[in-house]
């Protein structure tokens, strides 16, 4: 105890906080990144005017209500102030659009990676860049604006994620890290920066509408893994801590998404390495060896935090549906009289899931909040389907609700798959897998592959820019991927479940009823 509060009196230590989609929280971490101590914040997502959003007010708000639990939580455990750190990082959930003119006003709504209101740009700029553009990406959001013939555009100065925009108030710095920038716009990884003659192309694209901007004066400066991306300035410090106890002057990491955080939080940023971040979204993400053969809509093309491409499978909605029926059983021990946590039941749905028939006994459970491009469908209607001849059991309906997260998912698997991609190991991290082997279980089915999941894997992104963060200020000339092996993975502490054949026949029975059923899910969206 006495020397973890010697390191943090020495400032031996680094800072993350990432903004989720349901959960903001900052990390202290020391040098070998061990965690020493967390604060969070709860938030959901608002339904504005067909917009999926946050005000700016709810992100400083939380902000500075997830850290002030994590000074709490240092005095408490240590008998010391947090005042200051080594390295301060910021992660965000991927992509979306924010956009402010050159005078800082917010010009439109905080358009997150939720939303599925940008096909036609999407669909008009993959065309044009002979390159997929999903529709969450940043470029997508400001060319379906130009399409709408929305009056902010003329007035656009800076266009961020919100990791990026948290971190220029912070920093007055506008820079982003090249994973989280490689969702704003294209990457060509041989200049770890954004694909020049795309930047051409789109300015071309929009030259007619006589805007006085390039496409990259708006977009943030890219910059990688280890590089210096400012300090924490006095009036960042204010913003990010009210009470004025915390110091300005300390460096910050470039601004990651959740994407390339949880790539360093499960140690899978060398080639042939993937993971799975299975929470409110799904994404599956490998380091390749060689690009794909051909565009495929499904695929999205990133990059690492060093900048190496990533084929990134990502869908939309993962353990919503899950959560949602937590609260209803929740509620009914309520109603016995039974004060029960969500988190006990949660626990025991997962158990309860390893109980039922390998196909679900002819269940189908679509978890569509929102909506999914993988299967073709602009918004969701969260369906339970089953029939008559159905077992319907808790341990199949459970195990129903748990394949249903993996199923969208495990159709994009499919063509990475067809191009022959090779993975040594896939590392599992987010609340899926909080549960033990259970969420392993059904996504190694899923998958058709191993999936490991390491103590730290309930850490997940705000652990993954903490690291990024010491990584800027320790790296000592060593690369990411041997930072990660050399310092943070070294122990190998690792669990990993292999498929089971029985699992694997189960879940293609599940999934044939499912791709089944998706005409019944399609006319839910379009009827109800």
């Amino acid at each position: 105890m006495e020397n973890i509060k010697d390191i943090i009196l020495a400032n031996k230590t680094a800072i993350g906080i990432e903004f989720g989609s349901t959960r903001i929280k900052a990390v202290l971490i020391d040098e070998k990144a061990e965690p020493l101590a967390s604060g969070s914040f709860d938030w959901e997502n608002s339904y504005k005017n067909g917009i999926w959003t946050y005000s700016l007010n709810e992100v400083y708000e939380g902000m500075q209500a997830a850290f002030a639990k994590l000074k709490k939580n240092v005095e408490e455990k240590y008998g010391v102030k947090l005042v200051s750190a080594g390295a301060l990082g910021i992660s965000g959930m991927m992509h979306g659009y924010l956009a402010f003119d050159k005078n800082g006003s917010q010009l439109a709504e905080f358009r997150t990676w939720r939303n599925t209101i940008t096909a036609k740009a999407a669909e008009e700029l993959t065309a044009l860049f002979d390159f997929n553009i999903p529709q969450r990406w940043s470029v997508a959001h400001l060319y379906q604006a130009i399409l709408n013939g929305e009056s902010h555009v003329a007035d656009v100065d800076a266009i961020y994620t919100l990791a990026a925009y948290v971190h220029y108030k912070l920093t007055g710095k506008r820079v982003i890290g090249i994973g989280e920038a490689s969702g704003m716009f294209p990457i060509d990884s041989t200049i770890n920066d954004y694909d020049k003659v795309m930047l051409a192309k789109f300015d071309k694209k929009i030259s007619e509408k006589g805007f006085g901007w390039k496409i990259n004066d708006i977009l943030p400066k890219v910059l990688v893994a280890g590089n210096e991306a400012g300090v924490l300035t006095e009036e960042g410090a204010k913003l990010l801590d009210p009470t004025g106890e915390f110091k300005a002057g300390i460096p910050l990491c470039p601004p990651e998404g959740d994407a390339g955080t949880g790539m360093v939080a499960t140690n899978s940023v060398a080639q042939r390495t993937g993971n799975v971040s299975a929470g409110t979204s799904i994404f599956l993400m490998v380091v390749l060896e060689k690009a794909l053969s051909k565009l495929y809509p499904e695929i999205d093309m990133v990059t690492t935090p060093s900048g190496s491409p990533v084929a990134m499978v990502h869908c939309n909605n993962c353990s919503g549906e899950i959560d949602a029926w937590a609260n209803i059983f929740t509620s009914f021990c309520k109603a016995m009289g039974m004060d029960v946590s969500i988190y006990k039941v949660l626990d025991k749905m997962f158990e309860t899931a390893m109980a039922g028939d390998k196909d679900c006994g002819g269940l189908v459970a679509f978890n569509y909040l929102s909506g999914e491009v993988i299967t073709g469908l602009d918004a969701g209607k969260p369906l339970f389907l089953r029939g008559p001849e159905a077992k319907f059991t808790l341990e199949n309906f459970t195990r129903a609700q748990l394949c249903s997260a993996a199923a969208t998912l495990s159709i994009g698997m499919e063509i990475l798959a067809d191009e022959n991609v090779k993975v040594d190991k896939i590392l599992g991290h987010g609340g899926y897998f909080k549960a033990p082997v259970a969420g392993q279980k059904i996504m190694s089915a899923a998958l058709g592959a191993p999936v490991s999941v390491m103590k730290t894997a309930g850490e997940g992104g705000p652990w993954g820019v903490a690291i990024l963060a010491s990584y800027m200020k320790n790296k000592d000339g060593r690369t990411l991927e041997d930072y990660l092996d050399e310092v943070v993975f070294s122990s190998g502490d690792s669990f990993e479940v292999k498929p089971d054949p029985e699992d694997i026949k189960g879940f293609e029975e599940f999934m044939a009823n499912y791709k089944k059923s998706l005409a019944a899910e399609k006319a839910a969206v379009e009827a109800f």
